[in-house]
């Protein structure tokens, strides 16, 4: 049977069964070093965001290391009130649980009479487990809690950003002397940085102004914890497809259970409002032709990374896809691939 294949199909088939085989090797590995790994790309992806505000201060004749002492004191201020802030507003959240949970079964036994009423049998309609706050918050409070034990390694986080911004200086001349095509590399880590750089700017800025209409809409609405509520959009904003759903769900349920079904259902308008806004007007502009990859790509990206690397994959999800999607352009055997993860060809 072997004797029938061509020399040339079999000598495909086994580079596609080892490039298979250490494609799975890498993944394992992956998943075993995740400890470190997650720190690591957080600390590059921080990084690459940091080259913009680093970029604008040497343009201004700042010193390299000053540049990168002025950035990093800036992260230590951000990342102490984040965690400042996230960390009082959980807190005082998980102390009046208990009360949400009783206005909620005042609720439930509520619906009940009102479907008593109207002549339907809710003998077997048990509304308390179908309506559970503590199911409803399950995936945030994992989301979080797997921020949380990231962020407790702040110290190595933002060390490693240090040395990889004082690095940034070198890495053209190691490329020099890595590459025999200088002028290409120097162009394809060029565009990686542009094209990453881009995404994670315009992604925060749209993402800060999601959090600030979300914020002061709650407010007015009377929610309670309205800047978590923000922070946790502005933080779910980056999560492609299912992010803002994720980040809806806790402030509507609460607004439910505190201020009732005319509140739950204004904060869902304002959700929806801001969602399909920003999702389709603002950001695809600010944007420009796109993050370059496929709807069915970023969706099953976030699926791939946040197995792979928990809720910090699901994060970066579109920038590391972004990143694959790049390198695999700049090989010649990997550009198929790459027309595969991106967006469809305009006729």
């Amino acid at each position: 049977m072997s004797e029938l294949i061509p020399d040339k199909q079999k000598q495909s088939l086994t580079m596609l069964l080892i490039a298979l085989a250490a494609l799975v090797v890498i993944i394992a590995g992956m998943r075993a070093i995740t400890p470190i790994l997650v720190p690591f790309l957080l600390s590059v992806f921080i990084a690459v965001a940091c080259r913009s505000p680093m970029a604008w201060l040497t343009r201004r004749q700042v010193p390299a290391t000053l540049a990168v002492l002025i950035v990093i004191i800036g992260l230590v201020i951000a990342f102490f009130l984040t965690a400042l802030f996230v960390g009082n507003s959980l807190s005082d959240f998980t102390r009046s649980l208990p009360q949400y949970q009783d206005r909620l079964h005042g609720l439930s036994l509520g619906l009940l009479d009102n479907l008593q009423q109207l002549g339907m049998d809710t003998s077997g309609l048990d509304l308390e487990n179908i309506i559970d706050p503590a199911a409803a918050m399950h995936l945030v409070q994992a989301l979080l809690t797997g921020l949380g034990q990231v962020l407790s390694n702040t110290f190595l986080i933002l060390l490693t950003v240090v040395f990889i911004l004082l690095e940034a200086s070198s890495f053209p001349a190691k490329l020099h002397a890595m590459a025999g095509n200088t002028q290409q590399s120097m162009a394809r880590f060029q565009r990686f940085l542009n094209g990453v750089n881009h995404y994670i700017a315009i992604k925060s800025l749209v993402s800060l102004g999601t959090a600030l209409i979300i914020t002061l809409a709650l407010f007015l609405i009377g929610v309670d914890y309205p800047m978590l509520w923000g922070f946790l959009a502005f933080l779910l904003n980056f999560v492609p497809n299912i992010g803002s759903i994720i980040a809806a769900v806790p402030a509507i349920l609460l607004a439910l259970i505190q201020l009732g079904a005319g509140a739950a259902g204004a904060t869902a308008l304002v959700y929806l409002l801001v969602n399909f806004i920003i999702g389709n007007f603002v950001e695809p502009r600010l944007l420009g032709r796109g993050i370059g990859l496929s709807t069915l790509v970023v969706f099953l990206s976030l699926i791939f990374w946040g197995w792979l690397l928990g809720p910090v994959g699901m994060l970066l999800s579109v920038p590391l896809t972004m990143s694959l999607k790049i390198a695999l352009e700049d090989n010649e055997q990997g550009r198929r691939l790459a027309i595969w993860l991106g967006e469809p060809p305009r006729v």
